[in-house]
């Protein structure tokens, strides 16, 4: 057993070195957004990326894919469909890729997130929010960023008035009125470049990290196989 347990001292020590690289990375995506901002101009939502709302005719005998947001900057996920009856009343607005998305419930702890191309022709409920960034002013990368930031939740938290517990609602405009930095589009151009080289530094962390879990128990497996054999 002590090969295994060397072999698992070891993924551990690997996954530890991704850790660090990414924590290293993160913290170099802040310090390049705080120079992005420093002495940008202040701007509101309203003029930035305003409300989209594509609501969609509901018939009975259509299917609806639905579109969820995960809390904490985690993205999007995708629901099963609901057929036209099942939606029965309830309103689904069309999302297409690029959209800044917000769920107006839980947006103060993170539910922000951009519609990715193998979401367009989803459907969000009532309880989403859509922006469309204008081209001329701002990435729909670069806003995601600062609202996700402490600044920026911030902000969101105070245009999410609520009681106790969860039960906070993100203000449309509310939301249209926050000021937010805009810096000029060359400069947002640049840091969602390196938004995106971190975002895929992840992505080959993730799998490295998955065949690392799967190490131990086929090693484990294999010596088994080979005393049986024995």
């Amino acid at each position: 057993m002590s090969r295994l347990d060397a072999l698992a001292e070891k993924t551990q020590q690997v996954n530890k070195h991704l850790d660090t690289i990414e924590a290293d990375a993160e913290r170099l995506l802040a310090v390049r957004f705080r120079e992005a901002i420093k002495d940008a101009p202040l701007r509101t939502m309203a003029e930035v990326a305003p409300l989209v709302c594509r609501e969609q005719r509901i018939i009975l005998d259509d299917s609806y894919p639905e579109l969820g947001i995960r809390s904490f900057g985690k993205g999007t996920f995708h629901k099963p469909p609901l057929t036209g009856s099942e939606v029965s009343s309830k309103r689904l607005f069309r999302i297409e890729a690029g959209d800044l998305l917000f769920s107006n419930v839980f947006a103060w702890e993170g539910a922000i997130a951009i519609a990715q191309p193998e979401d367009a022709g989803r459907f969000g409920s009532h309880r989403f929010i859509g922006c469309v960034p204008d081209k001329k002013l701002a990435t729909a990368e670069f806003l995601r960023y600062f609202f996700l930031t402490d600044a920026g939740m911030e902000k969101i938290g105070s245009a999410s008035p609520g009681g106790a517990g969860r039960n906070r609602t993100l203000g449309l405009q509310k939301l249209m009125a926050l000021e937010i930095p805009v810096p000029l589009l060359a400069t947002q151009y640049a840091f969602d470049a390196l938004q995106a080289k971190i975002a895929e530094l992840k992505a080959k962390h993730e799998g490295i990290r998955k065949a690392n879990q799967a190490l131990v128990p086929a090693t484990l497996e294999r010596l088994f196989d080979q005393k049986i054999t024995q």
